[in-house]
């Protein structure tokens, strides 16, 4: 049914239309102090956003504070940030590498081709096009832990990546164009085993990497770190060098190949929880014959060691929230078997590891042979980049026009960052650094997410960073609001915008104030939109992060809803139009919300959790245990879970899933959806064929995109959307 036969409500834009006057300043930007300068960093950012590919459709005109503003219903504003260009540019990077010769290669995700994932070789010549490696028929994508990553690693003219459909190993030459992949590891008919953040091993020319082993069990697999003779092209066995843990992550080799580093955890315990650093000593056969637990291995000090990385002088570095609480870089005094600090502070120097392959610091190659380490941070909602040196214990802050830095990949005379900021999307950057290794001289976008440059940026909402007080005295926590923004458009001056709440997934992840199309395609449309960091996120150290244990369904519910109110009374946005939306955890959230408390007038939930009891019966082995720490008891399990109090939604939903998740099972959406229709309430499913736990295909995305728009618009946003969207049918209401 077509929105303009279906829509019931009475049009904000009747209302306001005979009661007020234009007025051309009827509208406040707030705008945060961390990005209210204009500054050379943003001129940088601007020449940096040319280098992103251009689209086809024309550039629209800039708006002059001269020209006359439309005034409009908010939500109801036209705007060049369409679907298809969210869903379309919606690309991701899979990681970053540098071959022998100075050649930078990528992977990345093409939602145009159903997500597929290809590694990417920088061009010949400066203004060549990059150039596909992976045969179509490929897709350079692990699965171990679900989740993925460190699918590839390059090694003098070869790279080995896992694939996708089949989940084995392959070898594929890079100096040889159009060499064919050839499977190494064992085909056991379906996608059972599988490999993830490999490393090669020069002493013994084999392949060292984690491996995850279904055969058995899918719900109880084993995982191991195992090794392949690269000298031999036929299939063959792995050989187990490392077992006994329920997990493994970061196998590492000194330069000398004689010590192997690691990770590894145990149930119950999630990775930034508790784990532990090992190194193990190799013999002349290749086993790992002694053992040495580095840290994490005493139990009166709470840790989470991760991403160890020998030096090339043979140090073993590492990072871990020892004490203080907050990830910093530590190293290995092997003599003395201690661990001393390199550099501390009140920042987060990595990430909670929820995929493999994580690379937020490098070694710089220096011809002075000194230990010079540039890192990421992560200090109250912003990245920095710095520049260490191991042997002094100094630091030298390097400034970037970028706010978000990801992973690091050290180059020949420079860095290859995974960099963004509000005004930029995710991208490759590459920086170049003076003699003394201490500043950067130049940099260049080598890689971008989206094509935005046929975008005017005076589209772009500007983030404000804020901090509100949550329910529990004392406590505050952290969110990103984005203002609506639109350079021909106003809304009514007695009108409230409508605000969307987002709530991330995870839920120990953290949001970041990036420009992302994704929420810019509600601002530019006259929505407020807010991404909210509840106790329990990532970015803010140990005790922010524990926040949610015991109390997930508790913390981040009273922290969105107490976010919510914070804008309300700030006067920000309209108190009787919020929304809320979050995909997997965050979906959670949202049923949560929506179920236990009364804030919300309407909600998505995309791949989210309805019944925790069902969640930890059903989900894989990485997070079985997850949701014992984040809830607790066999009472909270109930307590907590939305589908067993379906008499308190009070609000229409929407929700979505992918057909082949295996984190949140099908089966999830369809209880909900199920209780709820026979409720009475207004709601519908989305459900996509070959989708798993997040959607990759571009139709898919646009599509959640606008069915969120217009079911928002109909049910509680009382105005007609300016793009030509047929609606899905509404149980209950169409």
């Amino acid at each position: 049914m077509a929105l303009s036969t279906s829509f019931t409500a009475i049009s904000a834009l009747t209302r306001y239309r005979r009661r007020h006057h234009f007025n051309p300043f009827s509208t406040t930007s707030f705008i945060s102090s961390s990005f209210n300068h204009i500054s050379r960093k943003i001129q940088l950012l601007r020449t940096a956003a040319s280098h992103c590919h251009t689209q086809s459709s024309p550039k629209m005109s800039s708006v002059t504070a001269e020209n006359t503003k439309i005034t409009a219903p908010y939500g109801s504003w036209k705007s060049p940030i369409t679907s298809d260009l969210v869903s379309g540019s919606d690309k991701r990077l899979g990681g970053t590498a540098v071959d022998a010769l100075g050649h930078l290669f990528w992977v990345e995700t093409r939602p145009n081709e159903s997500g597929r994932l290809v590694l990417v070789k920088q061009g010949e010549k400066e203004g060549d096009d990059p150039i596909d490696i992976t045969p179509k028929e490929f897709s350079v994508r692990a699965v171990a832990q679900e989740y993925g990553g460190g699918a590839f690693r390059i090694f003098g003219d070869t790279v080995i990546f896992s694939n996708y459909k089949d989940q084995r190993l392959y070898r594929q030459s890079l100096s040889s164009k159009d060499s064919a992949p050839l499977p190494f590891t064992p085909d056991y008919g379906r996608p059972l085993v599988s490999y993830a953040d490999g490393v090669f091993d020069a002493r013994f020319s084999r392949f060292v990497t984690v491996q995850e082993d279904c055969c058995e069990s899918a719900m109880n697999s084993i995982t191991t770190i195992v090794s392949f003779d690269i000298r031999d092209e036929s299939v063959q066995e792995p050989k187990v060098l490392v077992s006994g843990s329920d997990f493994y992550a970061f196998p590492r080799l000194d330069p000398k190949g004689e010590r192997i580093a690691w990770i590894q955890w145990s149930h119950p315990n999630m990775p930034w929880d508790r784990s532990e650093l090992w190194v193990g000593y190799i013999s002349d056969s290749g086993d790992v014959h002694t053992r040495v637990c580095v840290a994490g291995g005493d139990p009166t000090l709470v840790e989470s060691p991760t991403e160890p990385k020998w030096s090339p002088q043979g140090e073993l570095f590492f990072i871990t929230d020892r004490k203080s609480g907050f990830w910093n870089l530590y190293k290995w005094i092997e003599t003395s078997n201690e661990v001393l600090p390199v550099y501390t502070l009140d920042a987060e120097f990595a990430r909670p590891l929820w995929i493999f392959g994580m690379n937020s610091y490098d070694f710089i190659f220096d011809k002075d042979q000194k230990n010079l380490i540039a890192c990421s941070y992560r200090k109250n909602g912003k990245s920095y980049l710095g520049i260490l040196d191991a042997a002094q214990n100094t630091s030298l802050s390097v400034e970037i026009p970028f706010t978000d830095i990801n992973n690091i990949t050290s180059g020949l005379d420079c860095l290859y960052i995974e960099v963004a900021s509000a005004v930029h999307p995710l991208s490759i950057a590459k920086l170049t650094l003076d003699d003394h290794k201490s500043k950067a001289v130049d940099f260049k976008i080598m890689w971008c997410s989206s094509s935005i440059s046929s975008i005017d940026k005076s589209y772009f909402s500007m983030p404000e960073v804020i901090e509100f007080p949550t329910d529990v005295t004392g406590l505050n926590a952290y969110a990103y609001f984005y203002p609506p923004t639109n350079p021909i458009y106003q809304g009514y001056l007695e009108e409230k915008p409508p605000l969307l709440l987002k709530s991330h997934g995870g839920p120990t992840a953290e949001t970041r104030a990036v420009l992302n199309l994704s929420v810019q395609y509600w601002t530019s449309r006259g929505w407020a939109f807010v991404d909210v960091n509840y106790g329990g996120s990532a970015g803010y150290g140990r005790g922010y992060r524990d926040r949610l244990l015991g109390q997930w369904g508790i913390v981040d519910v009273n922290d969105c809803c107490s976010c919510a109110k914070f804008l309300v009374d700030s006067g920000k946005v309209d108190g009787e139009r919020l929304c809320i939306t979050g995909g997997s955890a965050g979906g959670y959230t949202t049923l949560a919300a929506l179920a236990f408390k009364d804030t919300f007038k309407a909600g998505a939930s995309l791949y989210g959790v309805a019944d925790l009891k069902l969640l930890r019966l059903e989900t894989h082995k990485f997070e079985s245990h997850y949701i014992d720490n984040l809830v607790g008891s066999e009472r909270a399990y109930f307590e907590r879970s939305p589908i067993n109090f379906v008499e308190k939604f009070s609000c229409p939903i929407i929700l979505f899933q992918g057909l082949e998740d295996k984190v949140v099972p099908p089966e999830q959406a369809r209880k909900i959806y199920h209780a709820l229709k026979e409720k009475g309430l207004p709601v519908a499913l989305v459900e996509y064929e070959g989708e798993q736990h997040g959607f990759r295909k571009a139709e898919n995305i646009k599509f959640t995109l606008e069915q969120q728009m217009v079911f928002f618009a109909r049910l509680v946003g009382n105005f007609n959307v300016a793009d030509e969207i047929t609606p899905i049918k509404i149980d209950n209401f169409d």
